[in-house]
């Protein structure tokens, strides 16, 4: 089994991505919001209604396991989202559960037993979150569509896996997430929106993993760090009802 490795490379993804955001938003704030040369009988633009909006997620959420190969991956993703615009910026609340997975590995078995590493056990997860948003198209939509773009700060709440032996757990991790979506206004209270983000959080290994199992070979070498940054890629669809 080859693991693929996430470090630091992951959060430097995440610092990019959000400049990138940063300045697309600057660049197109006044042409997006516009509504010049329409008659307000055939302008393209509509008013969003106001008021909180409760949505209903689903999703999947991937991403990386990290250098050794036990992080939280690969699940269909549940959750309730509450959202308060503030004109073109608004501030949203979510939670959501994951049906996710990881490996165990035992590092007291030779690096070539198949025994090391087991296959995929469920290790499920919480995600909680506070974020902001802002729409492009300011406090209307576009012939229905208002696009965003937006950024969240939560945790993570890992399940424990009772076959784990090295003493690693997933425990509770501080996340970040850049994120962007698009808003479908079917009527003045309905509404359809996908979301992408980058979720971010830090692995934490145990000194386990570097000690040598009877052939010498260890889970980690010696000089390795025992913190990992890991990127999670979570796409979500839902719907939306305007209060």
């Amino acid at each position: 089994m080859t693991l693929r490795r996430y470090d630091g490379e992951g959060l430097g993804n995440a610092i990019r991505i959000v400049t990138l955001l940063f300045l697309t938003v600057v660049a197109s704030w006044s042409g997006a919001t516009a509504q010049l040369g329409h008659e307000p009988s055939h302008s393209p633009y509509r008013d969003v209604r106001r008021g909180g909006v409760g949505v209903l997620t689903f999703g999947y959420l991937g991403g990386g396991r990290g250098s050794v190969g036990v992080g939280l991956s690969d699940g269909t993703t549940g959750g309730i989202r509450y959202e308060v615009p503030f004109g073109a910026v608004g501030a949203s609340l979510g939670l959501a559960y994951g049906r996710t997975n990881r490996f165990v590995v035992d590092p007291t078995k030779d690096s070539s037993s198949p025994a090391r590493t087991s296959p995929p056990v469920a290790n499920d997860v919480v995600l909680i979150d506070a974020g902001l948003q802002l729409v492009l198209t300011g406090r209307k939509t576009w012939r229905g569509f208002a696009p965003y773009v937006g950024g969240a700060l939560g945790v993570a709440i890992g399940g424990t896996t009772s076959r784990d032996s090295s003493g690693y757990r997933f425990g509770t991790k501080f996340t970040l997430a850049p994120n962007a979506g698009l808003r479908w206004y079917l009527a003045r209270r309905v509404s359809v929106r996908s979301d992408f983000r980058l979720v971010l959080w830090k692995l934490n290994y145990p000194i386990s993993y570097k000690q040598p199992a009877s052939d010498g070979s260890r889970v980690l070498p010696l000089t390795a760090a025992l913190t990992d940054w890991t990127s999670h890629p979570w796409a979500t669809i839902g719907v939306g009802w305007t209060f």
